[in-house]
């Protein structure tokens, strides 16, 4: 795993002599003037760091926009130094003189204390170079940092200075803008200024909308748009009570902000009985922006290797904590007949998971969602990786009844004058989506002959429907036996 930058660890690595830095971060300026400042504190007498680009050269007046006289310029140079090259990962890949440049400036000694420090956002390092550098990564802006830019340019900004004036806007806003780079944040706030009104729900609302298309370009997880509550979802009353709990301990305000933050649940139970749905209920009733991993990606070899992917994803999450992260059918990316046929990639994919489950210093709720929990290793099952392990079971009469209400309801219409207690009672065996897809199917057949919704056209939807009870009869037997005694019952309910 890289080494983090900070003014610290910089600081440390110029004062140690070491001659290579190779830094990956999204935003030059930000890591020059962090560079700039640490440079200050390393060792006494050491001269401002200068910088170098392919179009400019270094700003002295020299000639030195070719790479390998840049190089060598800089290597001439008397005295303690640091050096920042912004473009030489374009030119060092298949050129023999830089990488011997580079190769022979490692290995000198020198009572000097020279560094040339190498930036761009994703580098690959030359292999005959790669035991010759340090690698450090450039993390997004900490929450500290994105308050202190934004009261920075307070001042300066009316727009701003309105939205920072209005109750609690600073702590909202750094929330929002948590997994945003400063040049995405300045941008978003720009584009508020002209978009949006002057409500500071309105800004927070233009920096979703930066983060979901900062996500989109990584490819690795995605941001979910979400405003559902768990009034929403019917039944499962244990798992909303495991809320209830953690709220009446910590406080919803000290949630929100991550304080006191759960480090995740496993939800696993019956395809279609609302795992998806509640994972986004608690990210919208803890006010956290939800993210969602797809395993299927990790394995897709589009951003590197599955650990690296993953790695990546975790980063991403953390950058944006507090936040809910979202792991559907984790299965599918973790199981156990894949820790035995898949080899080192699968097994390194578990470990680098089950590792930084157990040693995430940020709060990042893990949900996961599984279908068919018995292909998970026991060692992501076990207590301190998830908080609790819930099964979601069909919903019985009474949040059959429920989850009537709430799809009729939908439609703008009265639950009351659809009898929901003889539709519980007709649908038994039915799950929460089998019970949705009857409401839309009769509202789609009443709206096809022009006439209002009837309760008999709820009652000859559900007629039509084999539920997923009665097709996947011995599965869901198995997935029962399984979770008896293993998981906590999300509902109460003993009746279906």
């Amino acid at each position: 795993m890289k080494e983090t930058l900070t003014i610290t660890t910089f600081a440390q690595h110029v004062a140690a002599g070491t001659p290579l830095l190779v830094i990956s971060t999204g935003n030059e300026q930000r890591a020059t003037s962090l560079i700039q400042n640490a440079a200050a504190h390393a060792i006494k007498g050491l001269t401002t760091p200068q910088r170098w680009s392919c179009t400019a050269g270094f700003d002295n007046g020299t000639d030195t926009k070719d790479p390998e006289k840049a190089l060598r310029w800089a290597m001439e140079q008397e005295g303690h130094g640091v050096y920042i090259f912004l473009d030489m990962h374009w030119f060092w890949d298949n050129n023999p003189k830089i990488q011997r440049l580079l190769i022979n400036f490692a290995q000198q000694r020198s009572a000097t204390r020279k560094c040339l420090v190498f930036l761009a956002q994703s580098i690959q390092v030359p292999e005959n170079l790669s035991n010759h550098v340090v690698h450090l990564n450039h993390p997004l802006p900490n929450a500290q940092e994105l308050a202190s830019f934004l009261e920075g340019r307070r001042s300066n900004d009316p727009f701003l200075e309105e939205i920072l004036s209005q109750c609690d806007a600073l702590r909202k806003l750094v929330v929002a803008a948590q997994g945003l780079d400063l040049i995405r944040l300045e941008r978003a706030l720009r584009m508020a200024k002209i978009t949006r009104g002057h409500d500071v729900k309105e800004v927070i609302a233009a920096l979703h909308l930066d983060k979901k298309q900062a996500l989109q370009q990584t490819g690795i997880i995605e941001f979910v748009e979400n405003d559902l509550d768990d009034s929403s979802v019917g039944g499962m009353d244990n798992l909303k009570h495991w809320m209830d709990k953690r709220e009446l301990a910590f406080g919803s305000d000290e949630l929100s902000q991550g304080n006191n933050l759960p480090s995740g649940v496993l939800l696993m139970g019956i395809s279609g009985c609302g795992k998806s749905l509640f994972v986004k209920a608690i990210a919208s009733r803890w006010g956290l922006p939800l993210v969602r991993l797809d395993m299927a990606t990790i394995y897709a070899g589009t951003h590197g290797s599955p650990e690296s992917s993953l790695h990546r994803a975790c980063q991403l999450a953390e950058a944006m904590s507090p936040c809910v992260l979202w792991i559907d059918e984790i299965e599918s990316g973790i199981s156990e007949q894949g820790f035995k046929s898949g080899g080192g990639s699968s097994s390194r994919v578990l470990g680098y998971f089950l590792t930084w489950m157990q040693e995430k210093k940020s709060p990042v709720f893990v949900a996961a969602t599984a279908n068919a929990i018995e292909m998970l290793p026991a060692e992501v099952l076990r207590k301190g990786r998830f908080d609790e392990i819930f099964y979601i079971a069909l919903p019985g009469l009474g949040e059959r009844q429920e989850i009537f209400r709430i799809h009729i309801e939908r439609h703008g219409l009265d639950p009351s004058d659809f009898d929901p207690e003889t539709l519980a009672h007709s649908s038994k065996g039915f799950s929460g989506a089998e019970i949705e897809q009857a409401v839309a199917s009769a509202c789609f057949e009443a709206l096809a002959t022009k006439r209002p919704l009837a309760a008999k056209d709820i009652m000859e939807a559900i007629s039509r429907t084999v539920p997923i009870s009665v097709t996947m009869a011995e599965q869901i037997k198995k997935i029962e036996a399984w979770a008896f005694k293993r998981a906590v019952p999300a509902s109460s309910s003993a009746e279906r």
